[in-house]
């Protein structure tokens, strides 16, 4: 009892790397017994087997035991290879990690798949049961899956496409058709998107005709400034102008802005203001949070200088020179 609790507070102390060396030790201490067994108790314990049937187990234990511990392997290999890729890319490239999560998931997936059919078709050759039907079954199949399930087919090309090209990654921002939020997985077949209220919308990659990734690389936030035409617009450019520089000299929102505020200039005469364009950029998924800091800013430095920004006014009519009853 005293070993099993000491043994608990170990795996619940260590970390995400010690854990795995222990769970392949664990794999390895459990196969080799199980093998060792029943090579020295094959005439005692399981009197009641033929020679064959003790044969035939040991080898579907170690069919599955090597396939655990194999997957295993190969499961840990691509994460050490990920966080490897993850530290000679510069921190300012958050998307080429992103990539490479999405990458190894993908990877781990099919490794996995592989692994488990290789495995199973493994295991039916012990109890003697031929494969080769199976093999060319599957061959068939693939040609009329290739002619009846199309659009099966075009999603996972274009789920490959999607990945090989790099269109997006998990964590960007993206729009799809009529569908915008964080990307939360790639598969093969999907997109599945988180939006800002929460719902999930998964999207088969053969459906997808456009795509707009609002997080590639580099963002940016545009913002239209409505001013009165009675302002002095110089003074007005000279504010926002201001107002950029110092949001950017804020320690709190320096590290999301990589360029100064850019006044574009007036950008139409609307009915009952002048608009006048301007635009910001930050590094990916930081224009939303550095946008609204703006606007703030903005509106409280047009207050003090008594800069109006038009708003409808209405003004109710009761009538002229009505007599009273």
């Amino acid at each position: 009892m005293v070993k099993i609790t000491f043994l608990k507070r170990v795996m619940l102390m260590a970390t995400g790397k010690i854990k795995n060396i222990l769970y392949l030790l664990l794999a390895l201490i459990v196969g080799g017994a199980l093998l060792v067994l029943g090579f020295i108790y094959k005439g005692t314990v399981l009197p009641y087997f033929t020679n064959n049937t003790t044969a035939t187990i040991l080898r579907f234990l170690f069919i599955i035991i090597g396939t655990y511990l194999g997957l295993k392997v190969v499961y840990l290999a691509i994460n050490r290879f990920a966080v490897h890729l993850k530290k000679r890319v510069e921190e300012e490239t958050h998307e080429r990690i992103r990539q490479i999560d999405t990458l190894a998931g993908i990877l781990k997936k099919i490794v996995i798949a592989v692994g488990v059919i290789i495995a199973g078709l493994m295991l039916l050759k012990e109890i003697n049961v031929d494969i080769r039907p199976i093999l060319t079954a599957a061959g068939i199949g693939g040609i009329a899956l290739g002619f009846g399930a199309q659009t099966l087919v075009r999603d996972i090309i274009g789920g490959f496409f999607l990945i090989i090209e790099n269109q997006i990654r998990i964590g960007d921002v993206v729009k799809i058709g009529d569908k915008s939020g964080l990307v939360e997985a790639i598969n093969l077949r999907t997109v599945v998107l988180r939006d800002l209220e929460g719902v999930v919308h998964i999207i088969p990659n053969g459906s997808i005709q456009t795509i707009s990734n609002m997080t590639k690389e580099w963002s940016r936030c545009v913002i239209d400034i409505a001013v009165a035409y009675k302002e002095d617009l110089d003074q007005v450019m000279d504010v926002l102008a201001q107002t950029g520089k110092d949001l950017q000299e804020d320690v709190q929102f320096a590290g999301y802005i990589t360029e100064p505020i850019e006044i574009l200039g007036v950008d139409n005469f609307a009915d009952s203001a002048v608009i006048i364009k301007i635009m910001i950029t930050t590094k990916p998924l930081k224009q939303w949070e550095v946008g609204r800091e703006l606007r703030r800013r903005i509106k409280k430095a047009f207050d003090q200088h008594n800069i109006e920004i038009p708003f409808p006014h209405r003004t109710i009519y009761w009538g002229v020179g009505q007599k009273n009853n």
